[in-house]
């Protein structure tokens, strides 16, 4: 997938990425390590972060998962990731997660990015049920969910259990194709 808007371009997570998503992740830490650890752990150093890029590059090509940059037109610079990811390839659905640099939040961008991303995988993949799944106190990715007519379908008891914490009740959003 490939799109462009006036501030931001999305394109697929490539190799000469690494060091702009490896300052993206480290100076975002504390931002991301509730709901991203495993993607920061895979990402703590620039060498670590050349093996995430080369797994998720190989994840693309066998249409096992697909990880998307989010780039500021100027700087060129990653703002956030959308990773469309558990796909299902028999029940034709899979799930969103995303995330945004917090010197790119509150601009409007990941929820014109997850349109984007959904027409992708509709149109594309010929997906025909999208996922977002949230913490109920994460409003900005529920606003995401929504903005995008996403539609609350129930509760996930214990889904998500963060490191070093009890797991916790996730809150599942839902579009489905109607192409």
């Amino acid at each position: 997938m490939n799109y462009s808007s006036n501030s931001f371009f999305i394109e697929p997570l490539k190799f000469e990425d690494a060091l702009n998503l490896n300052k993206l992740l480290v100076s975002n830490t504390e931002r991301f390590k509730l709901y991203l650890p495993k993607t920061l752990s895979e990402n703590r150093t620039l060498e670590s972060t050349k093996s995430y890029i080369a797994k998720r590059e190989a994840a693309m090509l066998s249409k096992q998962e697909y990880t998307f940059t989010i780039k500021d037109n100027i700087t060129k610079s990653i703002a956030g990731l959308i990773i469309l990811k558990a796909i299902d390839w028999n029940e034709k659905k899979a799930e969103f997660a995303y995330c945004m640099g917090k010197k790119f939040e509150a601009k409007g961008w990941m929820s014109e990015a997850i349109q984007a991303a959904s027409k992708f995988a509709f149109k594309e993949l010929k997906l025909k049920k999208l996922q977002i799944i949230s913490h109920k106190s994460n409003l900005a990715s529920i606003k995401i969910a929504e903005r995008n007519n996403y539609v609350w379908v129930k509760t996930l008891k214990k889904e998500f259990t963060p490191v070093g914490s009890e797991s916790l009740d996730m809150e599942l959003y839902e579009l489905t194709y109607e192409g």
